[in-house]
């Protein structure tokens, strides 16, 4: 992705694309609740085919403005598209009937979407496909909670639950204390807060362990290999300190069926295959000596998952989404080694609200860049204004993903923080740390036989 503009501006041919040999063409429609595919769909367009999005948040009216054209109804534009592409959850119902009309959809299913946004189903399901799970309880009572956590001391993992706002989801506490006194006096302090932003949620027994996560892509009817497994650094700051983000950044690799996939997300083929779900799935897992214990389904494209597979598979974008759409049974071409991503945000990423003082001071500010080459940088809330500038859109604070590959994790940390130095955003802030732990957490993987 070359600059075309100077050192200190972007030009609006960033978002230009090389026309697809004649006839080969086709017509893409994303759908989204929020701003979150948009760097899939600018790749989509750049193959060369034609491409629409429709954003249902308000607050994100103005992001990709200048990357994708941006529509305000995406069932008017249903007939028109060769491909509908759902990025989140909760699509599930519109993109079954759409199936069944003979659309080509990419996207949920309702069982997946409950899978992801109903904890306790979502265990209950690993359970009956035979899957190990770590006991836990579900609440939607903070006093019945307390007295629980009271009657039976423990180590804890708080997780709110059901279709829970984004930013309630954030407020997930990891219990320190093994009779669970410090998620005591934290339920005592925040229960009433609490009670309305995350009025759903799951008490969870903890261990011990490496947190990995393994995932593929399904044409609704089998898995698309090679599969993928991925390490997310979900804390804001280096070391692991910090409130819990989305993601802030991420260590992949694509791998052969392993023990990790054969023993979680390879058994849940039957349920997968009668939902016909289309798309990409993955299985966050701790594990340690004694086994394999999978936490959560994600049911969609992760962010920025998504962005980081983009580094590592070669394949044009168009061409894997048609040919999934279509249920047709292919190998996605990859790199070898390893990919890592870096999310870049700015202070506006605290502030959830339009209003708020500090989102209003970073809107439209300019995202730089010192050299033209912007290889490995992937959109997020950003827009091209009309002087050609690549600016801060939206109200999340989400800038920018960079990525870079490498046949060892370090070459690809080397890659992607140089990539980094070349982007200029008034105080903007990552991880530095992203992959450091991959030689202590590849010795336990490779001794305990999961990457095999």
């Amino acid at each position: 992705m070359a600059n075309n503009g100077n050192s200190s501006q972007n030009s609006a041919e960033n978002s230009e694309v090389v026309l697809a040999p004649a006839g080969s063409a086709k017509k893409f429609l994303f759908v989204s609740l929020e701003s979150l595919s948009g760097d899939l769909a600018w790749q989509v367009k750049k193959d060369g085919h034609e491409v629409k999005a429709y954003i249902k948040a308000k607050s994100d009216e103005d992001v990709y403005t200048g990357f994708v054209e941006r529509v305000d109804s995406w069932e008017a534009y249903q007939d028109w598209a060769d491909v509908i592409v759902f990025d989140d959850v909760g699509f599930g119902g519109a993109a079954e009937k759409l199936r069944a009309k003979g659309k080509f959809v990419v996207g949920g299913s309702v069982y997946t979407d409950k899978l992801e946004i109903d904890r306790e189903f979502g265990q209950a399901e690993l359970k009956k496909y035979n899957i190990s799970i770590l006991p836990s309880w579900n609440f939607t009572d903070y006093n019945q909670a307390l007295e629980f956590i009271r009657n039976n001391p423990d180590r804890y993992v708080f997780k709110p639950s059901g279709n829970t706002p984004s930013a309630g989801k954030g407020l997930l506490f990891l219990g320190e204390e093994e009779d669970g006194k410090d998620l005591l006096e934290v339920f005592e302090k925040n229960k009433v807060a609490w009670q309305k932003k995350a009025p759903v949620f799951q008490l969870q027994k903890y261990i011990n362990g490496v947190e990995v996560a393994v995932g593929a892509f399904f044409n609704g009817n089998d898995f698309i290999y090679p599969i993928n497994v991925n390490f997310e650094h979900k804390r804001v700051f280096p070391g692991d300190i910090g409130p819990f983000s989305g993601e802030m950044g991420t260590l992949m690799f694509w791998s052969a069926t392993n023990t990790l996939f054969r023993s979680t997300l390879e058994k849940m083929l039957p349920a997968l295959r009668e939902s016909k779900y289309i798309g990409y799935i993955d299985l966050n897992c701790i594990v340690n000596g004694r086994g394999i214990y999978p936490l959560e389904f994600t049911s969609r494209f992760g962010y920025p998952t998504i962005q980081i597979q983009e580094e590592g598979i070669t394949m044009p974008a168009g061409e894997w989404l048609y040919r999934l759409a279509h249920g047709e049974s292919f190998e996605l071409k990859t790199k070898k080694g390893f990919q890592i991503g870096v999310r870049i945000l700015v202070p506006s990423y605290f502030y959830k609200e339009a209003s708020a003082e500090t989102v209003k001071s970073y809107k439209d500010v300019a995202v730089l860049f010192k050299k033209q080459n912007m290889e490995g940088v992937h959109i997020e809330d950003i827009k091209v204004s009309d002087d050609g500038v690549w600016r801060i859109a939206g109200i999340s604070g989400c800038v920018l993903v960079v990525t870079g590959s490498g046949t060892t994790v370090e070459e690809a940390r080397k890659l992607v923080y140089s990539r980094i130095q070349n982007i200029m955003i008034p105080n903007m802030f990552y991880r530095t740390d992203i992959g450091v732990g991959w030689g202590t957490e590849s010795d336990k993987l490779q001794t305990w036989g999961y990457l095999y």
